[in-house]
């Protein structure tokens, strides 16, 4: 077992209140410093920025009328909505109590939100619209202690506030002085991406010390000096990294800019109207930034530009990695001319989609490819890939700056020791480790082990402290012939090619590795008409499909390149509708449901194992290395 435990090279203060002392602290000082922000109309250019002083107010004016309500400290309120401005004012709102939010993701499904409601007791929960109205009202029956559904687009809180108005001021005050580090402020519940979701306990001390520790190691990167950080936040405040987005604007007096939409348009408009300084998002999608940049350029004539110009970013971001670490002497004269040169043709413009004033930014979620890191990092955005969870309270690992490595997701945070099992678990220990799951003491004894989190995640530590994720120890894929294969870096290969969205490993008990694999509707468009086939309209498609699945394979045949020839991807079957949350498929988190998916699609994967054709070769590989046993259902 390795053990490494990272000095820290500053310490943040020790908590002695609650998360909601911040805002009221910040409101003292800096009464007019812009603290959040929010477009009134989703297609409006125009954002309404708020200051500590008016945030504050309005936490105020919301919490005496949760006082007036009944809530009291102790109490939950469930918090079912998309990422907006009035999630933000609600849950400081709360704090400021010493109530505990419960977030519930608004794609919840009516059994999900039954079970958290009642599993957590929740007093009161907050929708956004109808539909979240009709979702509650269809189990509040058997909600008993259920008392409240405030409706945010009936003008819930704007009624909540007028109602306290017969409260004092001062006892907001009051109450929000009582409040103790070690209350729970959260009860974020798993995905249940294998089973009832569990509700982790998070602590006020728990969910500060990740915020406090990296806005004191990195939070001057989040703008160039001088400046005012701006972060625009789209992803879900019902998950623990956007909770702690939220409390890293909040606690580093950042602007917090609220986009709850998050199709392509509405991100797209609001990352050009907004201009954040620093970006925060999920693997999923810078890969998708990545396709996108790619579909646009072929679009426009310019794909094998942007391919060159790509493939130059990656090698100088190498280069300059060898060079940071002291492995080299960085990229050479030719390099940098031919870097130089697309800076002024291709980089710049890539980095307009994003605002046009991000120079870093955070992946989470889920590892982040070394190739896409690589990439952004050399048209001049380099995306830092942490690591944590939502027993961890948030991230509790960075990278070094100055000493970043891509593929990694950085070294143990400052307080926080990382350990490697032997069978390759992650164990994890620190200051911001949840305090159980709420009702579950057998599940939290599974977990904590004499103060040790076992995350469930595998990875590696190497000799300088960085840990590389290589997957989930459940989702581990056992064939009929003995052989284990961690599924993340073949689907992460994968989702690489423009054309694949989603991609899933199977092959307990099968004689060889498979995938399920899903098409980009919008690549796919895309690649249909560029490559405008002659012929009939019968012949025409017969050939088209035959030359998607061609291409296909050739992608199964790249990530295969990566691994080992008994780990690599035998068969594979192309699936009509991709895994989403509607079709239970996928969490409200998005993260996949093996499970569910193996048993949805058991008919395709019996027969993806029953046909059998050969499988395309990459031009380098060896002819020895194969036999003639292997193969590729296309």
């Amino acid at each position: 077992m390795r053990d490494v435990a990272l000095a820290p090279p500053t310490m943040p203060p020790a908590l002695t209140g609650g998360l909601a002392d911040s805002l009221f602290e910040r409101a003292e000082r800096e009464p007019a410093l812009p603290l959040a922000a929010y477009r009134p109309d989703a297609s409006a250019d125009h954002w309404v920025e708020v200051t500590a002083a008016e945030l504050r107010d309005e936490v105020v004016d919301l919490a005496r009328g949760l006082i007036a309500s009944g809530i009291a400290p102790g109490r939950r309120v469930a918090v079912m909505a998309r990422t907006r401005y009035e999630w933000t004012v609600l849950a400081y709102a709360l704090w400021a109590v010493g109530a505990e939010v419960v977030p519930v993701y608004p794609s919840a499904s009516r059994e999900q939100v039954e079970w958290i409601l009642r599993d957590a007791a929740c007093t009161a929960v907050v929708v956004e619209d109808e539909h979240g109205a009709m979702t509650v009202g269809s189990v509040c029956a058997g909600l008993p202690a259920l008392r409240h559904v405030w409706q945010l687009d009936a003008g819930g809180l704007a009624h909540l506030a007028a109602r306290g108005e017969v409260i004092p001021p001062e006892t907001v005050d009051s109450l929000r002085r009582i409040v103790l580090p070690d209350a729970t402020a959260v009860v974020a519940y798993t995905s249940g991406a294998s089973g009832r979701p569990l509700g982790c306990m998070l602590s006020h001390r728990a969910l500060a010390s990740v915020c406090d520790t990296l806005l004191a190691g990195w939070g001057h990167t989040a703008a160039p000096p001088g400046e005012q950080g701006r972060i625009l936040v789209f992803l879900p405040f019902s998950h623990v990294y956007g909770l702690m987005v939220q409390g890293l604007c909040v606690r580093g007096g950042m602007v917090l800019g609220h986009e709850p939409e998050v199709t392509e348009a509405a991100l797209s408009s609001a990352l050009r109207s907004f201009r954040p300084t620093y970006f925060h998002a999920v693997p999923s999608l810078f890969e998708k930034l990545y396709k996108t940049f790619l579909r646009t350029a072929q679009q426009s004539g310019r794909g094998a530009l942007f391919e060159r110009a790509a493939e130059t970013a990656r090698a100088f971001a190498a280069a300059s990695e060898r060079q940071r670490l002291g492995r080299g002497s960085g990229p050479g004269m030719e390099l940098r001319l031919q870097h130089a040169v697309y800076e002024r043709a291709v980089y710049r413009r890539l980095r307009a989609a994003l605002g046009g004033r991000v120079s870093r930014a955070t992946s989470g979620g889920s590892p982040l490819s070394r190739e896409l890191s690589l990439f952004f990092e050399g048209i001049g955005i380099y995306v830092h890939d942490g690591y944590g969870l939502t027993e961890t309270g948030g991230g509790i690992t960075m990278q070094p700056l100055g000493r970043e490595k891509s593929g990694t997701v950085g070294q143990a945070l400052p307080g926080t020791e990382i350990r490697v099992a032997a069978d390759g678990e992650i164990l994890v220990r620190g200051p911001s480790l949840f305090q159980g799951y709420l009702g579950d003491p057998a599940a939290t004894m599974a977990a904590l082990r004499g103060g040790w989190l076992a995350t469930g995640d595998l990875g590696q530590l190497d000799s300088e402290g960085y840990l590389t994720i290589t997957g989930r120890k459940k989702d581990v894929i056992i064939t009929s012939s003995g052989k284990s294969v961690a599924p993340a870096a073949l689907e992460q290969r994968l989702r690489l090619h423009p054309l694949i969205h989603q991609a899933v490993v199977v092959g307990d008990n099968r004689p060889c590795v498979g995938a399920l694999i899903t098409l980009d509707p919008e690549f796919l468009v895309h690649w249909r008409a560029a490559l405008a086939l002659p012929g009939d309209a019968p012949l025409r498609e017969a050939r088209e499909e035959n030359a998607l699945r061609e291409e296909v394979a050739r992608a199964v045949a790249a990530a295969n390149s990566a691994v080992s020839r008994s780990e690599s991807i035998r068969v594979f079957r192309m699936l009509p509708e991709p895994f989403d949350v509607a079709n239970g498929l996928l969490t409200p988190s998005m993260k996949l449901r093996r499970d569910a998916i193996v048993r949805h699609y058991a008919a395709d994967i019996d027969a993806m194992y029953a046909a059998r054709a050969p499988l395309p070769r990459l031009a380098t590989e060896d002819p020895a290395l194969w036999d003639d046993t292997d193969d590729v259902l296309r």
